[in-house]
């Protein structure tokens, strides 16, 4: 009888199908990270890079500046007590623009509603807003909050007879701004220098005449955090 040997899987034939099997998961692989990278971009593809922006510059400057003030007294209209108290808030600005991971935010935590100025990131050419942040709340981390509107009657350290005029006030981008309220005085007191204050007319902001019994019949609107 007859009998038909079992031939062997030539070698050959073996290695070509390990070798597809390994083709087809690095395929697969491959779509699956392109198919995460188009759905769900990394977080370092969001981070921004302050330096680059125009608030790094004019702080830098700034800082020269001074330093050259501090270098020739005689020529400086302020006193060396002053320059080292702007130079500490300057370096202090300049750190956070070096170090944030995320767009500046506003906390509310004075009790009543606040004003404050927001743009979201890459289209500050459509301007700010002027939105309405709830006591409690925290402005979202995907908008950059350029700073905190101060309506007439606000009272501020220093002052205790309140503002005649309203104010803005900015910080720098990646600024972390707390504003509280003083419970015995009632004045308004923020965890950060601003870098910056304007009137009126002084800048291309909406600079409204408000109160804040004003504000406070605003519904909130400020885009904040989940």
């Amino acid at each position: 009888m007859f009998v038909n040997p079992v031939r062997p899987i030539p070698q050959i034939f073996t290695l070509n199908r390990i070798n597809l099997m390994k083709f087809f998961r690095i395929a697969l692989v491959t779509l699956v990270l392109l198919v995460n990278l188009v759905i769900a971009p990394p977080s370092w593809a969001s981070k921004p890079n302050l330096t680059q922006g125009t608030d790094y510059t004019e702080v830098t400057q700034a800082i020269d500046n001074l330093v050259k003030l501090k270098e020739t007294p005689a020529d400086s209209p302020y006193t060396p007590e002053e320059i080292a108290q702007k130079l500490g808030d300057l370096k202090l600005q300049k750190y956070i623009l070096e170090t944030a991971q995320d767009w500046a935010q506003c906390r509310n935590e004075t009790g009543k509603t606040l004003a404050v100025y927001a743009h979201k990131p890459k289209k500050l050419a459509q301007g700010n807003t002027l939105y309405f942040l709830g006591n409690g709340q925290v402005t979202d981390n995907d908008w950059d909050c350029d700073g905190v509107y101060l309506p007439i009657g606000t009272k501020l350290p220093g002052d205790t007879e309140g503002l005649t005029e309203p104010l803005a006030i900015k910080v720098v981008d990646g600024t972390q701004l707390v504003a509280k309220t003083n419970l015995e005085t009632g004045v308004v007191e923020f965890n950060i220098t601003p870098a910056n204050v304007f009137k009126s007319g002084g800048i291309d902001w909406l600079i409204p005449n408000l109160t804040q019994a004003d504000i406070d019949a605003k519904i909130p609107d400020a885009p904040i955090e989940d």
